[in-house]
């Protein structure tokens, strides 16, 4: 099978195209080609598939091998696969994913993508929504939290996928994220886990470091860009638009007057190859997806 390998601010993916909906993907598969010693390498994998209702599905597991709802820096690659190899020749998308259709605007130079401005939709805040423990119609808003030794103002966010963005004092790269990130994913508060994202804010710009729910810590997130604006924002730290910076670089993030979040940032091509499953290792049970 043939793949490609892309990031997005780091955030690291293997893309496999399937435009005839051919293939299946399994748990054990994915986890095998995102494994960084044994397989590819990755922090998840893109089936680029048909799909009725826009111009591509996407397809997105995390690195563990489960589905997951949304992935902001891997719809960005994926816009960039579609155009630079000449599946379409449209600079306005539209890619469905399990959270919904997204509009994606594609940045070219030289004929090729150099950045992705995409429709992340409107966030939400209400525990039902998230989904969180609670009455469905209340929020989790600037919260009190203690992780390890520092202090934070929590709040739960979903963009299709659920977050809980800790901002305080402390440096996030100094948080001992390999102990506290499973913690909270894994809090008793989100019935289907969450992703965890801990920042500290410093001349408007918003420094975050992640744990991201099946794929653990990674160099960016896109949905977690977009919640920790949200976030910062609804407590009055920050205003509507900014710079959400990661590990791997920058994102920039806008809260726009409609209510949708949109997330702008590049994405970049690493290297493409192919893989034998059977080589790797995965054995053969086999999910159908999309």
């Amino acid at each position: 099978m043939r793949f490609a390998k892309y990031h997005g601010t780091g955030n690291d993916f293997v893309m496999l195209e399937d435009l005839e909906d051919r293939q299946t993907l399994s748990q054990d598969l994915v986890s095998t080609l995102c494994d960084r010693h044994m397989g590819v390498g990755a922090d998840g994998v893109i089936r680029i598939a048909p799909s009725a209702d826009a111009d591509f599905f996407m397809d997105y597991w995390n690195a563990d091998g489960n589905v997951a709802e949304m992935c902001g820096n891997g719809i960005r690659c994926l816009a960039k696969y579609v155009f630079d190899r000449g599946l379409t020749a449209k600079t306005e998308l539209t890619v469905d994913t399990r959270a919904g259709v997204k509009e994606l605007n594609l940045e070219t130079s030289e004929g090729t993508v150099s950045e992705v401005r995409v429709d992340m939709g409107t966030p939400a805040l209400t525990r039902g929504e998230i989904p969180m423990v609670g009455p469905p119609g209340d929020t989790f808003v600037d919260e009190p939290m203690t992780a390890g030794d520092a202090k934070y103002r929590a709040t739960a966010v979903s963009m299709g996928n659920p977050h809980l963005v800790l901002i305080g004092e402390a440096d996030p790269s100094d948080v001992d994220l390999h102990v506290l990130g499973p913690a909270l994913q894994r809090h008793a508060d989100f019935p289907e886990q969450t992703n965890v994202e801990f920042g500290r804010i410093a001349d408007g710009v918003i420094d975050v470091r992640v744990w991201e729910r099946g794929s653990g810590e990674t160099m960016a997130c896109g949905t977690g860009a977009c919640a920790s604006l949200v976030a910062a924002s609804t407590i009055g730290l920050v205003g509507r638009k900014g710079i959400v910076r990661f590990p791997g670089g920058e994102l920039d993030v806008e809260w726009a007057a409609d209510d949708h979040v949109y997330l702008a940032g590049p994405a970049v091509f690493v290297f493409e190859g192919e893989f034998d499953a059977t080589a790797l290792g995965a054995r053969p049970t086999e999910v159908t997806t999309g």
